[in-house]
């Protein structure tokens, strides 16, 4: 992948980020709309989704990414490597997902992660993060009962936030008794995880599956 400059921090509540994505008539952008689809929430350059559409073929992928940049680059290169299941999509998710989520056919999100959020330290800048209860509840109306979510960061304080956000909507349940997860449950880590873990730091990771309707 081509180096692209880009800034590593992006303010949501911008002006620019304030128009909601839209996603194309899906039989445009795979080949097998039909498929389960994951989606990965803040794909950055796309890597992990890249390598994850090549092991599960049965699987359909989406990147949502704020760095507009990023997105162009990604979708390019999985143009030249011929993926068919894979496709990224520059948005704020967090004026977006709602409508983005309701586009898709009902079911088909059966998988979704977040990892490695922007942790945006100060207190006053909490409601940028990622996962905030509104992002929860979209998701806890749109993922199939059976659906996965899972959280990851290197940010404990980011992690714990996640993880007692999904914990606090009932349509979820955690899985697992201990605290965090000691392994990834996916085939494929991120260059962040690898990085992380290569420095003999922790990486603290949550697995949530949608157990009811919200109904």
């Amino acid at each position: 992948m081509a180096a692209v400059r880009v800034r590593q921090h992006v303010n949501p509540l911008g002006k620019k980020y304030q128009t909601p994505g839209s996603l194309q008539d899906l039989e445009k952008i795979y080949a097998k709309p039909n498929q389960p689809l994951h989606l990965d929430i803040g794909c950055a350059k796309g890597l992990f989704l890249l390598n994850m559409s090549k092991i599960e073929s049965n699987w359909n992928f989406l990147g949502l990414e704020i760095r507009e940049p990023l997105v162009v680059e990604a979708n390019k290169l999985r143009s030249e490597l011929g993926l068919t299941n894979l496709h990224y999509l520059f948005c704020n998710v967090n004026n977006s997902l709602q409508s983005l989520l309701s586009s898709l056919p009902p079911g088909s999100l059966q998988r979704v992660t977040i990892q490695f959020p922007d942790p945006w330290f100060k207190t006053r800048h909490a409601k940028r993060r990622v996962v905030q209860p509104e992002l929860v509840a979209d998701l806890a109306n749109y993922l199939a009962v059976g659906g996965l979510v899972f959280l990851q960061s290197d940010m404990e304080f980011v992690a714990i936030e996640m993880r007692d956000r999904f914990a606090a909507n009932s349509a979820f349940q955690k899985v697992g008794r201990e605290e965090w997860l000691a392994e990834n449950p996916l085939p494929v880590p991120t260059e962040r995880e690898i990085n992380t873990q290569k420095k003999g730091e922790p990486v603290y990771r949550a697995l949530f599956e949608r157990v009811k309707s919200t109904e």
